[in-house]
């Protein structure tokens, strides 16, 4: 199998025998943490209730066409038989090629011994050629319904990939090669680091992506110069320092998504969203949301609306003394600005707001793509009553579901290195920050998965009340910047593109290359990935991108000429440079303060929690 293998020596199997007792040491202890872990959720189990019913009704429409499964089971036979001639070939020396390659992108299969060992060659065919005959077979499927066609394909396509021969010690050429190198160590200390995240992780296994001891949130990420000016219970506002001597007179406020820490706009100084906009001239806001638990239980929509942007708002006044001010919002932080936004024009408040940013933001769910899966009427119950009793929704379990929709660089990459070759995973910010998750406050989430996700009435005329206020997209005049990105998993730009149409105010919808995460974090130094513009805005997302034109570079350069060449941010009207404190408000501490370092097992009392100060 052109691993390298010999015959050992005594001094060497009994090196391995050891080995072995030591791996049953290892094996036994975590077999007792898998036995006295907390049994799934009533959500999850919901889940796994819905992944049988899709089986089942796949098995019953096939039932309905026997002949769709004979024509399956057909070419499979014919593919099997191929593919023994091909191995007799390569195993007489000559020279064979696949009868199927893995898709481009696909880094599974990267190692030589793939492609030119013919045991390591037969096996990679069997898993692609079976993959292949289950892609199709789902495809041809008649008698099932598209939600449950969906549905199919998403846990399919998991149980698919589980199934990968390189999941496996024995059909991993790099784990076997890395086995009889290390005589076995590194299955022990894979075994040491599975039970290490076991302990780590709410349900399900959160595999660690990265050496989180080479980050610190203050240390060497999160570092743009600046200071909380403002707390009450749920936000820390930044303010951060300029850069420039003057600055524009209308200031900045950015919202972020609490499904994670905000420091994703301000990872290192290269890359950072946050650091640009100071040395374009904006006086930047930023709000820090607190990582809940179970006191803020009660916590709902309104709350964060009132709390977060609003108080924001109106902080930001007395920092600067101007009323109005620019947004720029990220994923569900947009949805909640859009639900602002709507809250202001029935208030007849929206002036305040001279302009509003929305950052791969779903406003119109009625596909929210994969992550859909896990969210119809039993499964969102079935929360409820989870987040009802505890009060929260772990971070940690959604961090996993959200790993699920990109599973095999998310989760069985990491599986494969930190499990069966023992490698431990090595430094990279974004994967730190990716770790370092925030819980959901129960009354907040359940109220935004039924009203969003499962019943889409955000779109609906006067569809939401927000404390005894009707709100309606529709009515938004405010010029609106709508970014999404053309690989994005959890906003799909399609549905991203049907907000844009709501708003009554002027709209620019821009769509950046890569996914939810690159594609917004593009500094334009790196001249990365690109974007496509159209001054149209057609009733499908289709017709827009059909008559688009491709950008090079980063779309942030584009933002800036937008928003100062409409006057939202006036290069003829700067004043004096900002800087934090110099306003009404006091500082309080310096950023990125107390907030974003909350972790989960500080909030949730499972270490010691830092001191608060007085706000």
């Amino acid at each position: 199998m052109a691993l390298g293998w010999k015959t050992p020596t005594q001094s060497e199997l009994e090196a391995w025998q050891a080995q072995l007792q030591e791996m049953g040491t290892q094996y036994q202890g975590l077999i007792q943490d898998l036995l006295t872990r907390t049994l799934p959720s009533e959500a999850a189990e919901l889940i796994y209730a819905d992944m049988r019913s899709s089986f089942e009704a796949s098995a019953q429409a096939l039932m309905q066409d026997p002949a769709l499964l004979w024509q399956t089971q057909a070419r499979l036979l014919q593919d099997q038989w191929l593919l023994w001639q091909q191995g007799m070939r390569a195993f007489s020396g000559e020279a064979v090629g696949p009868l199927l390659k893995p898709a481009e992108g696909d880094r599974r299969f990267k190692d030589s011994a793939w492609h030119n060992d013919p045991y390591y060659m037969s096996v990679m065919q069997q898993y692609l050629l079976f993959s292949q005959a289950v892609e199709e077979l789902i495809a041809d499927l008649k008698g099932v319904s598209e939600a449950q066609k969906r549905n199919l394909v998403f846990y399919a396509r998991q149980l698919v990939n589980a199934m990968a021969p390189t999941n496996f010690v024995s059909t991993n050429p790099e784990v076997m090669r890395r086995t009889l190198e290390t005589q076995g160590q590194n299955l022990i200390d894979g075994l040491d680091r599975l039970r290490e995240d076991l302990a780590n992780s709410a349900e399900g296994i959160n595999v660690q992506m990265t050496d989180r001891s080479v980050f610190g949130i203050g240390d060497n990420i999160a570092v743009t110069p600046g200071a909380v000016i403002y707390e009450n219970e749920l936000i820390q506002l930044i303010q951060y320092a300029p850069s420039t001597p003057t600055t524009f007179k209308t200031p900045l406020l950015i919202v972020p998504p609490w499904i994670n820490k905000y420091y994703i706009l301000d990872l290192r100084e290269d890359n950072s969203f946050v650091k640009w906009l100071v040395g374009q001239g904006h006086t930047v806001f930023l709000i820090s949301w607190r990582n809940v638990g179970p006191a803020q239980h009660d916590i709902t929509w309104a709350d964060y609306l009132q709390l977060g942007p609003m108080s924001a708002m109106d902080a930001m006044e007395q920092a600067c003394g101007v009323k109005a001010l620019n947004i720029i919002s990220y994923c569900v932080g947009g949805t909640l600005t859009a639900s602002f936004m709507a809250y202001l024009a029935r208030k007849r408040r929206a002036s305040r707001v001279k302009s509003v940013t929305y950052m791969a933001t779903l406003q119109d769910f009625r596909d929210s793509g994969e992550i859909g899966v896990f969210l119809n009427e039993r499964v969102v119950d079935g929360l409820e009553k989870s987040m009802q009793q505890k009060g929260y929704l772990d971070g940690r379990s959604m961090a996993y579901t959200f790993n699920l929709l990109r599973e095999n660089d998310l989760f069985w990459s990491f599986y494969i290195s930190n499990y069966l070759k023992g490698e431990a995973p090595a430094a990279f910010d974004l994967l730190y920050w990716n770790t370092d998750g925030t819980n959901l406050a129960a009354s907040t989430h359940a109220w935004y998965l039924r009203n969003m996700y499962l019943e889409n009435r955000l779109v609906e005329p006067d569809g939401l009340e927000i404390d005894g206020v009707k709100i309606d997209l529709r009515r938004i005049e405010t010029p609106s910047y709508f970014v999404s990105t053309k690989e994005d998993h959890i906003a799909k730009w399609n549905s991203t593109y049907y907000g844009a149409l709501l708003p009554k105010g002027p709209v620019t919808f821009v769509l950046g290359a890569s996914g939810h995460i690159a594609g917004i974090v593009n500094p334009p130094h790196k001249n990365k990935y690109g974007y496509w513009t159209n001054a149209a805005l057609p009733d499908e997302p289709t017709q827009w991108q059909e008559g688009a034109t491709f950008n090079e570079g980063s779309w942030w350069p584009h933002w800036q000429a937008w928003i100062t060449d409409n006057g939202y941010a006036d290069p003829a009207a700067m004043v004096a440079a900002r800087t934090p404190g110099s306003g009404k408000l006091a500082v309080i501490e310096p950023a990125p303060g107390r907030y974003v370092r909350q972790t989960i097992p500080e909030v949730l009392g499972e270490v010691g929690f830092p001191p608060t100060a007085e706000s």
